[in-house]
């Protein structure tokens, strides 16, 4: 039988780099999935959030955004997510979210079409993601959206999902920059949303003697001048192409020459007002108030009649950050001297107050349009818009610094998502890092601890005891074949380092257990930073000191099992191919979710599968690790690569001592005295035994020559006293570590 062992272990190497060189073809050879049809849910979900919509247009622009309207005026709009942001949630791929906005910018809905977050597809309830979005109802589209708490007054919190942390803070940012991007693109917010800043203040100490020409030149007044031709060609496509169009003589004259400008600056409105006329405005205004003054000629009146029926300006409005100012007889003022030299004469001006509650700020850009229309029937008629961009000189203007609160938090707004998730987690960060220098150093120092059996032993019962409870049901650290398998499709499909790093706690775990498998294999990790096999290995120790009989198969056997492993792993890569939520949920032969990240609470046959597996650990060690966990598969084939083999071994080892074969509570150790780095989880007792010399059967027998030696030698007179060893085959071959240690 010993002749056919390294056979076996030729067929195990073979079997791991069959399966290495089976992914990576099938990866390569991977379809692209194509687009999944929603069903009825998007329109279910906008007649809901706007009632009133008769039509729905098809997906336009960029951003896919359909128009949602109601005899014929806009009510809002509609988009996916995934058409705007491409953002890759935990799971690795990006969640589909349906947006419906309003034409003010604010969100109406946000609704889940597509996810693949495996906490979410058995685990949590998926209404509580629904639950979570629907949080976004009523918030505009530039306001900043923090889950959790924040130091920042301005900031919207929302409550985060208790489990799925991470998950949710992405949907966060997939919701709040998609509508900030569609936004934007339509004009209904502000470029800039997002940043914590204050208005700017007009510098009311600030004046200089200027002449029209000066103020023209600096850009305080800014001038429009449309040609009738020009304004003909705005119309064509439309209902009112033709109308009233001037003949091609006509067509260079001026339809109208505006001109605007923002008063309250001193330099400006004195130079304009006079000092008298400038002073009495200046009492008029409120706090927060402004007032611009708008000149004209040409054919075309700006001022238009409607102030007169309805008491607005039809004709001319403001508009900033994608908000609409519209001015009424009460923000009006007649405007008939002026002083400024070398100023051209006007029919037609006026002052316009920019009431506080608007809250314009003077030092960001805005724009006055001018509304043009054209009758096409007896009461029907189409506009056209034509926009005078304003920008006040930055002379005229003193920004606010920001304090350090600001400062904060506009870093912090324009920080990736994924680096706030690793402030928000520091502390678990710190202490995991601690906690992994210190396996860092015991497994460097292995030769040195493994001297010192019994205080090995406490120090690895700590250890674990923290993997459970810290890493595993604290920080939910608990690595699953599931991040194997998104790993190497994004290998192949879009690698980005976002989705790895928007976890920290499992990034770490991931870095740390991959430089292992190079130094030692996959034992540092399913020995010592599993908290599912940490939890089993526990259990079993009090199973041992509560004299639970346990009972292994024969070697042959458990040989042959360890392949199962390898299986479920191949199976779940295949189903990943097809669908990776198919596979996300046949992982569920891990009981990982259910014993850790979840802590038992779910459905009963979760709850069962785990604590069946518990309670057969209870009698034979580690079952579900040897035989079939496919993470542990994972990891041991790119063990084959590692680059030292640590533990040391004897020539006698397996020829003529077992005491390790036995002792090895997995079954790690061939018969032939090899130790399979592939089923190892380096718990380090065959080192105890390696370098105990009251134990290990070489030693033994070399000391007890050692000794015979020593009473032969003729008397000195500093004779030592010969050490009395007890004869190999007093000890216990079988006996185990916890009755040699205790």
């Amino acid at each position: 039988m010993d002749a056919r062992l390294p056979a076996r272990g030729h067929i195990f190497r073979y079997l791991q780099v069959g399966i290495l060189l089976v992914i990576v073809v099938l990866l390569l050879c991977q379809p692209v999935e194509a687009r999944k049809n929603y069903g009825d849910i998007e329109q279910q979900r906008i007649e809901v959030a706007f009632p009133d919509a008769d039509n729905v247009s098809e997906p336009e622009g960029d951003y896919s955004i359909r128009t949602i309207s109601s005899n014929g005026e806009t009510l809002g709009y509609a988009f996916q997510s995934l058409d705007v942001v491409d953002i890759p949630a935990y799971s690795g791929k990006p969640v589909n979210i349906q947006v419906l906005m309003s034409v003010e910018g604010v969100i109406k809905d946000a609704y889940v079409l597509e996810h693949h977050e495996p906490i979410l597809l058995v685990g949590i309830p998926e209404e509580r993601l629904h639950e979570f979005t629907a949080k976004y109802e009523g918030i505009s589209a530039d306001q900043r959206v923090i889950v959790g708490r924040s130091s920042d007054p301005e900031a919207v919190t929302v409550d985060a999902v208790t489990g799925a942390t991470v998950t949710v803070m992405v949907v966060n940012e997939i919701i709040m920059r998609s509508a900030h991007e569609v936004g934007v693109s339509l004009g209904l917010v502000e470029a800039s949303a997002g940043s914590v800043k204050k208005p700017a203040v007009v510098r009311e100490e600030v004046f200089e003697p200027a002449s029209w020409s000066e103020l023209t030149g600096n850009g305080a007044i800014r001038r429009l001048h449309l040609t009738r031709g020009e304004v003909d060609e705005a119309f064509k496509g439309t209902e009112a192409e033709g109308i009233d169009n001037a003949d091609a003589e006509a067509a260079g004259e001026t339809f109208i020459d505006l001109y605007v400008t923002h008063l309250n600056p001193p330099t400006i409105g004195r130079n304009l007002l006079g000092e008298n006329q400038y002073r009495f405005l200046m009492g008029e205004l409120e706090s927060g108030e402004h007032a611009i003054a708008v000149l004209g000629r040409g054919e075309y009146s700006f001022k238009g009649s409607g102030y007169v029926r309805g008491g607005i300006f039809d004709r001319v409005q403001l508009r900033q950050f994608g908000d609409i100012i519209s001015f009424r007889d009460l923000d009006y003022e007649r405007l008939s001297d002026v002083y400024a030299e070398g100023m051209p004469e006007f029919p037609e001006m006026a002052i316009f107050i920019i009431r506080e509650h608007h809250q314009f700020d003077p030092g960001s850009p805005w724009s006055l349009e001018l509304l043009v229309r054209r009758q096409t029937g007896p009461i029907d008629g189409i506009f056209t818009s034509f926009e005078l961009p304003y920008q006040l000189p930055e002379a005229y203007i003193e920004r606010p610094q920001p304090t350090a609160e600001e400062l904060a938090a506009t870093e912090e707004a324009n920080r990736p998502v994924w680096v706030n998730i690793w402030y928000q987690k520091s502390f678990q960060i710190g202490v995991l890092c601690v906690a992994l220098g210190l396996l860092t150093v015991i497994l460097f120092l292995q030769d040195k601890f493994t001297r010192h059996p019994q205080f090995l032993h406490w120090l690895r019962r700590g250890y674990l005891t923290f993997t459970v409870v810290f890493i595993g049901w604290y920080a939910l650290g608990q690595l699953s074949v599931v991040n194997v398998l998104t790993f190497l499709h994004a290998l192949v499909e879009d690698f980005r380092w976002s989705l790895f790093l928007s976890d920290p706690v499992i990034f770490i775990l991931w870095t740390f257990t991959a430089a292992s498998l190079l130094l030692w294999g996959r034992g540092v990790f399913c020995g010592w930073l599993c908290p599912f096999g940490a939890l089993q290995e526990l259990i079993n120790e009090a199973a041992r000191k509560l004299k639970v009989p346990q009972y292994e198969l024969p070697f042959a056997v458990h040989e042959r099992l360890w392949a199962i492993k390898y299986i479920v792993l191949l199976v779940l890569f295949g189903i990943s191919l097809e669908s990776m939520s198919a596979a996300e949920r046949f992982a569920e032969v891990e009981p990982f979710k259910t014993a850790i990240t979840l802590k038992f609470d779910r459905q009963w046959w979760f709850v069962a599968y785990a604590v069946a597996l518990l309670v057969v650990n209870l009698f034979t060690r580690k079952v579900y690790c040897r035989y079939l966990c496919p993470l542990g598969a994972a990891l041991a084939v790119p063990s084959k690569f590692r680059l030292f083999d640590w533990l040391k071994r004897r020539k006698e080892c397996g020829n003529p001592c077992q005491l390790c074969a036995k002792e090895c509570e997995i079954q790690a150790i061939h018969p032939d005295g090899r130790i399979n780095a592939n089923e190892c989880h380096y718990c380090l007792d065959c080192q105890m035994t390696y370098h105990n010399e009251n134990k290990c059967p070489p030693l033994v027998v070399k000391n007890k020559k050692r000794n015979r030696r020593a009473k032969q030698a003729p008397a000195g007179p500093e004779r030592i006293p010969a050490v009395q060893i007890e004869e190999p085959g007093a000890i216990d071959a079988g006996a185990k570590r916890s009755e040699a240690v205790d």
